[in-house]
């Protein structure tokens, strides 16, 4: 299933996207299942089989507006999951890469309550020269859980989507000077989108502990980056395994993957592509999960 949240007669609704045909999950269970993701999750299990059953006219796609799958998500952790990304970063900066980057899965925590969707505008912080996107997949915890094991992890997995989380560079250098963050440099702003793909719609692309999903990013139409989930060093399982230790996550929670392989102008450098502008289009595609594309905005 695709799961999304959509605009539409003025009310923002959870659904279901069948072809190009947008199931009311609210309407269509005659008021039986919520009309928000977030309230669904919270009883996926109560919910699941009906969901999986629900019949009747749907709403053309064209006729709505997307919202992020997730409006409002219970939290988002970020990590730092490719070794490319990593290495090559910290390169740019002078930096040798660290072996403690290997022993433990590192994450932040970014505002759960910036969070835009397909096509929504994203705004340049007043004071960044220095802004850019991130190519990043993320996964939705569909139940609660603590120190989850890395065996039985992909069960709290309901799918997968695509994420951008954009950061003000020279921003996110200054702060972190201080050996704390990113806040500033990351928090005005994060993409998910087009919609939640449950996770048997990508089984037929697993490859040992991930995905052979091929990651794009372009910027005005031009390819800029280019990788694939496949190389992640610290699986899903790993990472929600680590998440969870000593607390609990909920249902409605988030957690990004970090950048893929050149997956943002950082990694790349300014000779590869500028720093974003006002009008910029930047889209990102994965298989099997779609294309989730913002325009930049003073």
């Amino acid at each position: 299933m695709k799961f999304i949240t959509f605009l539409y007669e003025g009310k923002e609704k959870a659904g279901i996207l069948v072809d190009d045909q947008v199931l009311d999950i609210n309407k269509l269970s005659n008021g039986k299942i919520p009309s928000d993701l977030l309230s669904i999750l919270e009883n996926y299990d109560e919910y699941k089989n009906d969901i999986a059953e629900l019949t009747g006219a749907g709403i053309p796609l064209s006729s709505v507006e997307l919202r992020s799958p997730l409006p409002k998500p219970s939290s988002i952790r970020d990590f730092y999951a490719f070794e490319e990304h990593v290495k090559t970063s910290r390169g740019r900066r002078g930096l040798e890469m660290i072996p403690e980057w290997y022993e433990v899965p590192v994450f932040y925590f970014t505002n759960h309550r910036a969070v835009i969707g397909p096509e929504d505008s994203v705004f340049i912080p007043s004071n960044c020269k220095r802004m850019d996107y991130e190519l990043e997949i993320a996964c939705i915890i569909k139940k609660a859980g603590s120190n989850i094991s890395v065996e039985e992890a992909d069960d709290y997995i309901l799918g997968y989507t695509i994420m951008n989380d954009w950061s003000a560079r020279d921003l996110q250098a200054h702060e972190m000077k201080v050996g704390l963050g990113p806040s500033k440099g990351k928090d005005f702003a994060t993409s998910l989108g087009p919609w939640i793909v449950t996770k048997d719609e990508i089984e037929q692309y697993r490859k040992n502990k991930s995905y052979d999903l091929q990651m794009t990013a372009t910027i005005n139409g031009k390819v800029i980056s280019s990788g694939n989930f496949s190389s992640i060093y610290y699986s899903f399982s790993e990472l929600i395994s680590h998440a969870s230790k000593n607390v609990t996550l909920y249902p409605g929670d988030v957690i990004g993957s970090g950048t893929v392989g050149t997956g943002c102008i950082l990694e790349l450098g300014e000779e590869k592509h500028r720093w974003l502008e006002d009008g910029d289009e930047v889209e990102l595609h994965i298989t099997g999960l779609g294309k989730l594309r913002n325009i930049v905005r003073k």
